[in-house]
């Protein structure tokens, strides 16, 4: 007799405005699976937990769970194409992605809830319901798999590009720095994304049989009870229960335990009491202190870290922040439990430093441990434990929903926790006993000799003498001077009577909301777009009373409209200078209300001032007022100001360092946009600014504005006209005439232009070049041109990615869709890759070329699911309240007032056809063109192949090439004859990257010196071909086109010997005609028009006509409510 399914929990412990049902089950396999129904959602959702991650990888290939979770993507025996999951999703309105960490491998995939565009018919029927079929080829991932030989190699390119995307991050630098100087017994010393040489090509080089390893290790690891599932949709629970049984039946259960690491710490006794000196690649200081912690996985109920972290991170008044703040040390401070694995944690605490907390940095660890001695001086204080516990259960019970896949893939990892079922939503978030033991136990751990320190610094000690293996960090570590020991314990044993007197614990938080209370009015409809209050010479007022969510809080935005903050570059950065240094006078003041639920930003735009308050709405004009009073009576204090800048010259000089394709998007809109500005020209303004200049300048911000002001959420009208009153007697400023107002327009790209802009990137280190390849449409208020141009997003959305990414493996980050500027809109494609910007260029040309036949060739159907899918995107509900606040504000701020504008982009999606599409290519998307307007920037890495060769010579680089081929013929069985192998190179343009005639001559070697059969050699020689592709540009030398190189000899080609196509694509070289699998690239479209280079910006500005200004597409009469009703 079968086993039955087991109901686990049939309740949960919700937030008190969720509408959902929940269902726990186990199925006779052991997984267990959250089943979540929702009638109101558009989105159904589905994540799968596995408890392996890369912890769980082999010493000797690092990176093997982080590959198997790339290669599952790759096609399974059910649905063996291997997009055909992909393609699934785009053509329901969904995607997918995944992710693995230290001990979890998460899936996740979000699709339209329903089939229907707008109706929500026969959702019961699983034809109908585009969950079960994407449940259904998920499902396939973890039941049978194909590992197919032809992704293999392609997927390991990812991996090793997603890798060379992180080299120059700072965040995975330093976290793999303290990885790889952790205990080498214990995973946490593993590099977990792993690259080809740890994937691929180490392991060739012993014999291994790569595909093997990732079958084996899929077959090992994944088993159905170490699998958690979360299924959210429309479908009642005893469906959805139904179709899980059903698809999920056939994971199998190995009956494996749970991934645990208890007999091993990730710290052994030599790392503490060590201090470790790092050099970033940004200009940043840091000081980091780790102490190992105890695993909290079973204090679900008392979370005794977040007492702890509470007080150590707390940036009020007797803080260790607001001292090391006042003596000028520090920027700011975080500090919490960080679990690494079941059985071990860290309790970390960070610090900004400044330049003088760099040289004070004793000074400041000796304060942290003075305020722990605080802390534990005496018992744990109930009421601050009180305030805790009271605001997360705040937090939780008005908690709103989020994107559905968020919430799938979130709760598929809770689920991992040993959590009481029926506390699965709300277990991580509540607390809910008092431990006072619990605490004490907890801060035993923060001892003088449980802890290791790292300073992070581009200047400080600067003798550092060591490089961490896989991101080459330079480093120096030794271990803690005795003097400084004895400080510390010191520091820790400290008492009332000798501690630094301003150090104490937090006062009771006046800010802790108390009117929760929220008037819930049934509505027939709501209300898509806000009132117009008040609308005269001063002050436009905004408000929505909220219609949807039913909480208690609100958001207000405001804009202090002033054509001074970014007149010039120097303007724009006293502007944002000044918004700063008010953010810094206010840390203090503002935390109390950062925890209590209620936030503000300050910042400089185009059109001025920007202040946000957000949170609950109990004290919400409390903090407003508070914000403007400091805006207004600001003192500018010489050392503060000297922090400040300082902080933001880093800022400035880092930006340079960040990825490529962070940066290009700020040059796209330089050069389409009137008065945009790059961080060169902020930079250049910045560093000569004075307090006095500061000083001087902000009044002329406030002394004259237009105030526009928006309220929405849980605020009554007569408040929401309160607030903006007293932003106008606050202020007090003159009003600023309409004819004064800054007008936003964008460039206009000319019919039949080509044009590009190249910058090489500031980063030397950086291998990664980058494209954004911009296509002008024309007028974003052209509601036509602006469907057609989403519609053909949508289209090219997954096959762009499938050709560029995945198939021709250009890059790690690809992505393509609309760009929109203030005044027009275009089409854009954004890669980043080690291939030069040229031949980025001409792949795209080639992608947009080859979709024109896809495009002619398109089906009534696919086309329909394209435009069904777009509609549903469109119509996509809104989820919580920011959500709709932001639309609202971005409405206005565009000065559209475009508030049914999704509507409206639904409506003029369904009447379009096939042949509008066509033409619309055919004028604006075409490679050859002569309509269509291009604008490409090309971001340019110093460390070219070029520059990696450093003094490396000809010679030399054909020694080092023809020794690693050597390795590689090795690893394959081969037998190698180091003199017959030199000889056949002797010929051979190695330096000038003639990759096609060193394949002629290893082919050469293989079949009359080696006499390996020419089919095995054929395979040797396509595999070799992919090796050059990584292993020449590490050595300097430039790839060749196949274009330029000569004939290949088909008589004695191996390649040629086994398949007529091969020799073609070897001639064609990495850089050619050949996709990571061996199918032939298309081409690029022959007589394109030149490009012209952009060497003079403002000449070319100057030489391009301006779009008119955005206006209002509804006279803002039809929003106005002026008389006051109650």
């Amino acid at each position: 007799m079968a086993t039955p399914v087991e109901r686990v929990a049939d309740k949960l412990e919700a937030p008190a405005l969720d509408d959902r049902s929940y269902r726990v089950i186990r199925l006779p396999n052991k997984l267990e699976a959250l089943l979540v129904h929702d009638l109101d959602t558009d989105k159904a959702s589905a994540s799968v937990n596995v408890n392996v991650g890369s912890f769980s990888d082999a010493d000797d290939m690092p990176g093997m769970a982080h590959a198997v979770e790339h290669l599952l993507f790759m096609g399974t025996k059910k649905y063996p194409v291997e997009n055909a999951y992909n393609q699934y999703l785009t053509a329901h309105s969904g995607y997918s992605n995944a992710y693995t960490t230290s001990t979890e491998t998460n899936y996740f995939f979000e699709v339209a809830a329903s089939s229907g565009q707008e109706s929500d018919a026969a959702v019961d029927a699983n034809t109908s319901s585009p969950l079960y079929g994407a449940l259904d080829r998920f499902a396939q991932f973890f039941i049978e798999p194909l590992f197919l030989s032809s992704t293999l190699d392609r997927e390991l390119k990812a991996v090793d590009s997603e890798n060379k995307k992180n080299l120059q991050s700072d965040n995975w630098r330093l976290s793999q720095l303290n990885k790889s100087l952790s205990n080498p017994k214990h995973p946490f010393h593993h590099f977990s994304t792993g690259n080809l040489e740890t994937l691929r090509d180490e392991p060739q080089k012993r014999g291994v049989k790569v595909r093997n390893e990732f079958i084996h290790f899929h077959k090992k690891n994944y088993s159905a009870n170490r699998m958690k599932l979360v299924v959210l949709g429309r479908e009642k629970l005893d469906e959805l229960e139904s179709w899980v049984i059903e698809l999920f039946a056939g994971v199998e259960n190995k009956d494996l335990s749970q991934n645990r690491w208890d007999e091993v710490q990730p710290y052994s006794d030599k790392e503490f009491l060590t201090q470790v000196f790092a050099k970033p690649v940004m200009d940043t200081r840091l000081l980091d202190l780790y102490f190992p912690f105890q695993d909290e996985e079973y204090m679900y109920e008392t979370h005794p870290s977040r007492y702890m972290s509470h007080l150590i991170g707390h940036e009020g008044p007797g803080s260790i922040l607001a001292y090391i703040k006042a003596k000028g040390w520090a920027n700011g401070l975080s500090a919490g439990a960080k679990p690494v694995c079941p059985g071990s944690a860290f309790f970390t605490v960070s610090v900004k430093l400044t330049e003088d907390g760099l040289k004070e940095y004793r000074e400041v660890v000796k304060v942290i441990f003075q305020y722990i001695s605080l802390i534990k001086e005496s018992p744990p204080q109930e009421w601050i434990f009180d305030e805790t516990k009271g605001m997360a259960e705040v937090d939780f019970k008005f908690q709103q929903k989020s994107r559905a896949s968020s919430f799938t893939s979130r709760l598929s990892s809770v689920m991992q926790h040993p959590l009481p079922r029926q506390w699965l939503l709300s277990g991580t978030q509540l607390l809910r006993k008092f431990d006072s033991t619990a605490i004490t136990q907890a801060l035993s751990y923060l001892r003088a000799d449980n802890y290791r320190l790292t300073l992070v610094s581009q200047n400080f000690p600067g003798d550092w003498d060591k490089k961490e293996r896989w991101y080459g960090t330079e480093y120096k570590a030794q271990p803690i001077e005795p003097e400084f020991q004895s400080a510390i314990r010191q520091a820790l044993e400290t008492t009332t009577e000798n501690r630094i007197p301003d150090l104490h614990l937090p006062h009771r938080n006046e800010f802790i909301p108390t009117k929760l209370t929220v008037d819930k009015r049934e509505v027939a409809e709501s209300m898509k777009a806000p009132k117009l209050i008040r609308n005269d010479e001063m002050v436009r007022t905004w408000w929505k009373k909220d219609d949807r969510f039913w909480v208690p809080k609100g958001n207000v935005y405001i804009s202090l409209r002033n054509p001074l903050t970014k007149a010039t570059p120097a303007n724009a950065v006293r502007s944002s200078l000044y918004c700063e240094l008010v953010r810094d006078a206010l840390v203090e003041y503002s935390y109390d209300a950062e925890i209590a639920g209620l936030y503000y930003n300050l910042g400089s735009c185009t059109m001025g001032i920007d202040i946000e308050v957000s949170g609950y709405s109990d004290k919400m004009s409390v903090l407003l007022e508070k914000v403007l009073v400091s805006m207004r009576d600001l003192e500018v204090k010489p050392d503060r100001f000297n922090i400040v800048k300082e902080r933001q010259l880093r800022g400035m000089r880092n930006w340079r360092f960040q990825q490529p394709y962070r940066q290009v998007g700020d040059f796209t809109t330089w050069l389409n946009s009137e008065r945009a500005m790059i961080n060169e020209q902020y930079l250049a303004e910045l560093t000569p600014l004075t307090p006095a200049d500061v000083a001087t300048f902000y009044p002329q911000l406030l002394r004259q504005v237009h105030i526009e002001f928006l309220a929405h959420g849980n605020i009554y009208k007569e408040d929401a006209l309160r607030m903006s009153n007293l932003v106008e007697s606050t202020l007090k400023p003159r009003k600023l005439p309409k004819s004064q107002w800054q007008i936003r327009r964008s460039l206009i790209v000319p019919s039949g232009g080509d044009f590009t802009y190249q910058h090489t990137l500031g980063d030397p280190a950086n291998v990664n070049h980058c494209i954004e390849y911009y296509l002008f449409v024309g007028d974003l208020a052209d509601r036509t041109l602006c469907a057609q141009l989403l519609l053909f997003a949508q289209m090219t959305d997954e096959i762009g990615f499938d050709q560029l990414r995945t198939k021709e493996q250009l890059g790690y980050i690809v992505f393509t869709g609309p760009k929109l500027f203030a005044t027009t809109m275009g089409y854009r494609v954004i890669i980043q890759s080690e291939r030069s910007p040229d031949y980025l260029e001409e792949r795209i040309n080639a992608f947009l070329d080859m979709f024109a036949s896809k495009l002619q060739d398109m089906t009534t159907e696919e086309f329909e699911s394209h435009k069904k899918s777009l509609i549903n995107k469109r119509l996509e509900k809104i989820k919580n309240l920011d959500q709709e606040s932001e639309r609202f504000w971005n409405h206005i701020s565009s000065e559209y007032f475009d508030f049914r504008q999704n509507d409206l982009d639904a409506v003029h999606l369904r009447p379009l056809t096939k042949q509008d599409l066509i033409d619309f290519f055919e004028r604006h998307i075409h490679p050859t063109s002569s309509t269509r307007a291009k604008l490409a920037v090309h971001m340019i890495a110093q460390s070219s192949p070029k520059a990696a060769a450093g003094n490396m010579s000809p010679a030399e680089q054909k020694e080092k090439l023809i020794t690693l081929l050597g390795k590689y013929l090795t690893s394959t069985g081969a037998d190698v004859d180091a003199e017959a192998l030199n000889k056949r190179f002797e010929s051979v343009d190695v330096a000038g990257g003639d990759q096609t005639n060193i394949l002629r001559a290893v082919s050469r070697y293989l079949t009359e010196d080696a006499q390996v059969e020419a089919e095995r050699a054929s395979q040797i020689v396509e595999q070799g071909q992919q090796l050059l592709g990584t292993v020449m540009p590490s050595l300097g030398i430039e790839v060749q086109r196949g274009a330029d190189a000569d004939e290949p000899d088909k008589n004695n080609d191996a390649s040629a010997v086994a398949d007529g196509e091969a020799d073609e694509s070897a001639r064609e070289g990495d850089e050619g005609k050949a996709a990571a699998g061996g199918e032939k690239l298309p081409e690029a479209p022959k007589g394109m028009k030149a490009t012209v280079f952009i060497e003079d910006v403002r000449e070319y500005k100057s030489r391009l006509a301006l779009t008119p200004g955005p206006s209002a597409v509804t006279e803002l009469s039809e929003f106005e409510e002026l008389e006051p009703k109650l």
